[in-house]
């Protein structure tokens, strides 16, 4: 499926950012890098340097002279932008982005994203199905080129990869409520002979709260022996010196 997606830079301007776009589609398992007429010129160290580990991504890069033969081969393109654009084209959210790659599973998506000082031109807007708009604080809606693949490489791996990012119960063995029931006496006793539960007629509030607090850490067998030894420590005696 990761092969369905085209990542499709037009006309960037910094090298820098072009290896951090790349580093970004290899975190998430992409590798199909399109680039239109790129400004700092090509192949570009800056663009190796910054790729890390994600040269493979660069050196299997496409290089297109325009928009339109640089998407000729998608059925579905879509164009990101942080703002709206006063353009006759379907602007979606980001979820409705999501539901619309998830029903076409199938297609060849292109995902185009625009220059770093001016964004996508209304041409280059032309050739998309829709432009999404990413989400952002409305004092600054301003997004580097490669945070904004970034957040996109990683939606696209969120909806295809559930399983792997579902988080996975931690099951740590509760322990028997009896082993705590008898630890929180022990306790008890050591806190009566302490004169703890002042006034003695908030004693039976303290107790609950003492109660509350125990009962919802959950702790397992191994954790209920560490209490046991800590507090049945409580009550031994010093040794005379």
């Amino acid at each position: 499926m990761k092969n369905n997606y085209g990542f499709v830079l037009i006309q960037p301007q910094l090298g820098e950012n072009i290896g951090a776009s790349a580093r970004s589609l290899k975190n998430f398992g992409f590798d199909n890098l399109i680039i239109t007429e790129p400004k700092c010129g090509w192949p570009n160290v800056k663009a190796k340097a910054t790729s890390v580990g994600a040269f493979d991504v660069l050196n299997k890069a496409k290089i297109f002279k325009n928009t339109e033969s640089a998407i000729k081969n998608f059925d579905l393109i879509f164009s990101f932008s942080a703002r709206k654009r006063d353009i006759n084209k379907k602007h979606i959210s980001m979820y409705n982005f999501l539901k619309i790659i998830k029903n076409h599973k199938k297609k060849r998506i292109g995902l185009m994203f625009g220059p770093e000082a001016s964004g996508l031109s209304n041409l280059d807007l032309s050739y998309a199905n829709y432009v999404v708009q990413i989400p952002s604080s409305p004092k600054f809606k301003s997004m580097n080129l490669s945070h904004s693949i970034s957040l996109v490489c990683y939606e696209i791996f969120k909806l295809n990869n559930f399983k792997l990012i579902k988080q996975s119960y931690f099951n740590k063995g509760i322990g028997q409520k009896g082993k705590l029931s008898s630890i929180l006496k022990l306790l008890q006793i050591n806190l009566e002979k302490k004169n703890f539960f002042k006034p003695a007629e908030k004693r039976r509030s303290m107790i609950k709260n003492i109660n509350n607090l125990f009962y919802r850490m959950e702790p397992n067998d191994k954790e209920l022996r560490i209490l046991g030894s800590l507090i049945g420590s409580l009550s031994k005696k010093k040794k005379k010196a």
